[in-house]
């Protein structure tokens, strides 16, 4: 654990240098909020005169490319079929809406998002959510929670991160899986997340909350004693086999400098939290975790602020305490379950794990309708076999292009495709960037 808090800090560092070595346009709020009794000029960032999305490209076809009117105002509401593909959920159909919004007028306040959607996928998953991110006006205070209940199909890759087992017990071998077999865990889950935080001195915020992750009808398939990973973990870590109840509280400290949640072009986001499961309120077991979240954007152009370098380390380490195997850390486990394209769901996983992530995004038409991106990743954790964190990195990393959806929001549709080792590749579809 002293190896991730080292490797942050580092992280955070060199990304400090960096912040102070690259130019960009001056912060837009920030001259807003010296000139409120006069018309803030826009800066590039937020002027989308001349930017062309999918509500214009609908207007164009059934209104006959008809102009809206001057005076429109585009909504903050973005609603769409839910389609999205990756090789956790395979295809998916359902519907979602978007919203975002800065509330009140203070020009200040950071802006506010929500989302819901209910959809349905070829492996058999059913899930329905709602979340929010909302910042109350002068950014008091800044509320973030979701509800979420879900019929899955989770793939299983076993534990650690894809280092060969040397020796050890026929066990040892079923839990870290070195033929990467795959073991479908069949479950109901149900997740109720929320937390408060407020401003307590410029562009920082402390916070506290609770949740509460439950699944039950938990079926791995195999009945046999100590046949798939879930079971030899479940078995060592006293846990039962066919459902868990993982309920704590949350403490965070969050800081942020980022000009927007959907597509940032410039700014700084770091969230540092701590976990405590307890019996006491219903979790199966106890457990202390820390999670570190920091994300930098570089804008690389003042003409087209949109040209971006986007950084993002993302890390969870296990203190102390036991913790449910569907609930280790690892790929896409981040809070937007985002991270580690080119891998299916929790393909690595341990009780310490970090993943630091690069994407260049850049315009690719004049009226930034299309964009494109490139991508990195490399995963490191432990197993139970010896490895330990920052000891093993598995790569991977591609490109996509992003359709502009909504511009008075930056949302976009991303749609990616990713490689990594031992034969994983996957298209990945989704509203927004990763990070």
């Amino acid at each position: 654990m002293r190896q991730g808090i080292l490797i942050t800090i580092v992280f955070l560092f060199i990304i400090s240098i960096g912040y102070g070595q690259v130019g960009h346009p001056a912060d837009s709020l920030k001259t807003d909020s010296l000139r409120l009794k006069t018309q803030p000029k826009k800066s590039s960032a937020d002027d989308v005169t001349g930017q062309y999305d999918f509500g214009d490209m609908l207007r164009f076809i059934l209104h006959h490319g008809r102009p809206a009117p001057p005076d429109h105002n585009r909504s903050g509401i973005t609603v769409v079929p839910n389609v999205a593909a990756n090789p956790t959920i395979g295809g998916q159909l359902g519907i979602k809406a978007v919203a975002g919004r800065r509330l009140g007028n203070d020009p200040k306040t950071l802006f506010s998002t929500g989302a819901t959607s209910a959809s349905i996928t070829t492996k058999g998953i059913i899930y329905f959510y709602i979340n929010h991110n909302i910042f109350t006006p002068g950014n008091k205070f800044n509320f973030q929670g979701n509800l979420v209940a879900a019929k899955t199909v989770t793939p299983d890759y076993g534990y650690g991160i894809g280092r060969p087992v040397v020796g050890g017990s026929a066990t040892d071998s079923v839990l870290g899986d070195p033929t990467h077999k795959v073991y479908p865990i069949h479950s109901h889950y149900y997740n109720f997340r929320e937390k408060v935080y407020k401003n307590v001195a410029k562009n920082l915020f402390a916070g506290a909350g609770i949740s509460y992750e439950i699944r039950d009808h938990i079926d791995a398939g195999n009945k046999t004693e100590n046949a798939t990973p879930s079971s030899v973990y479940n078995n060592r870590h006293g846990f039962p086999l066919d459902h868990y109840v993982a309920g704590g509280f949350l403490f965070n400290i969050e800081y942020i400098t980022r000009d927007n949640p959907n597509r940032a072009y410039k700014g700084f986001f770091f969230d540092g939290g701590i976990r405590i499961n307890q019996t006491w309120i219903g979790s199966t077991r106890n457990s202390l975790q820390f999670t570190t979240d920091v994300r930098k954007y570089f804008s690389l152009s003042p003409t087209h602020p949109e040209f971006v370098l986007a950084l993002w380390n993302w890390g969870s380490y296990l203190a102390s305490g036991e913790i449910p195997y569907l609930e280790l850390p690892g790929t896409a486990r981040d809070g937007t379950f985002r991270s580690g394209r080119g891998y299916t769901a929790q393909y690595y996983k341990g009780t310490q794990f970090n993943d630091t992530e690069a994407e260049l995004r850049f315009p690719i038409m004049n009226n930034k309708f299309i964009s494109g991106v490139i991508f990195g990743n490399l995963q490191s954790g432990n197993d139970e076999h010896g490895t330990k964190i920052f000891q093993q990195f598995q790569p991977g990393g591609g490109g996509g292009l992003r359709i502009l959806f909504n511009k008075a929001t930056r949302t976009n549709l991303a749609l990616d495709y990713a490689w990594g080792r031992f034969g994983n590749k996957g298209f990945f579809l989704n509203l927004n960037e990763s990070f």
